[in-house]
């Protein structure tokens, strides 16, 4: 290239700061104010639980993202928490299609399962059934190490199917791998892990910490979401379907804590007094 060519050309100036073009829809909604809770387009499910919604971003749990749920004991909470979510996501994937098959015939999609990895119970069907999740949609893998059972999320998540994964020893870029392949996926997965781990690093943009409340109450604290801290606890009413019916009000309620019983005042023996013609008999 000739200088004269070189002077006779048009300088390159850059975009002023603060303006740079967002040609890609897909960035839009992904940023957010560290005080506002995020607004991104990504799809969520809701919750079944109106105040826990109200706390997350995008007013459920979201769908092309991992989930951290930390629990003090492994498969006590989660079906609590998560039955009516699962429930609904069922129960809506399983609607017939809109458009018609070559036969004239409503064409049902075909539908997707709920894969189970490394509970550590055995799953109950006849009580799993009970919350809304019929047994053909339920598939468990019982993986025989860890590394097995991470391979088994990752694939599950791949394959765009609901996952619930118990992977206590989860390393934190084992989990950053799983939310990279969970941004391309609508369906939900979450992880549980121990309630020990709150302070390790994770990639997952929603971590919540779950506790038994008092009664059929759970207490759920928010530990990171897309947003603000979030402080204090959530006290969840989470009694399962099939349960409620038989109890009364006043068991769906926590029991009052009974009044401390009063200390008894020691009382001191009675003086002994004796009649004043009481003397000791002198012996002879």
């Amino acid at each position: 290239m000739s200088p004269a060519s070189v002077a006779t050309s048009a300088p390159l100036v850059p975009p002023p700061l603060g303006r740079l073009p967002l040609d890609d829809a897909r960035l839009q909604g992904r940023l957010w104010r560290g005080s506002s809770l995020s607004t991104a387009a990504d799809p969520a499910l809701a919750s079944g639980f109106a105040a826990l919604d109200a706390e997350l971003p995008g007013g459920g749990w979201p769908l092309r993202a991992v989930t951290e749920l930390l629990t003090p004991q492994p498969g006590v909470l989660e079906w609590r928490l998560l039955a009516p979510a699962l429930r609904d996501w069922w129960a809506a994937q399983a609607l017939p299609a809109a458009t018609p098959s070559r036969r004239g015939r409503a064409a049902t999609p075909a539908l997707r399962s709920l894969l189970l990895i490394n509970p550590p119970h055995t799953p109950h069907l006849p009580g799993l059934q009970a919350l809304g999740l019929p047994p053909a949609a339920l598939v468990w893998v019982e993986a025989g190490t860890p590394a097995q059972a991470l391979w088994a999320a990752e694939q599950a998540i791949k394959s765009r199917v609901a996952m619930l994964a118990w992977l206590p020893e989860t390393q934190p870029e084992q989990i950053r791998r799983l939310q990279v392949n969970a941004l391309s996926s609508d369906a939900p997965a979450f992880l549980m892990r121990p309630e020990r781990v709150q302070q390790q690093s994770s990639a997952a943009p929603l971590r919540l910490v779950v506790q038994p409340g008092e009664g059929w109450e759970l207490n759920v604290h928010l530990l990171k979401r897309r947003g603000p801290a979030h402080e204090g606890w959530l006290q969840l009413s989470a009694v399962p379907g099939e349960v409620e019916p038989l109890l009364t009000a006043a068991k769906r309620k926590p029991l009052p804590v009974p009044a401390p019983e009063p200390t008894p005042t020691p009382v001191s023996p009675p003086m002994e007094r004796h009649h004043a013609l009481a003397r000791p008999v002198l012996q002879a």
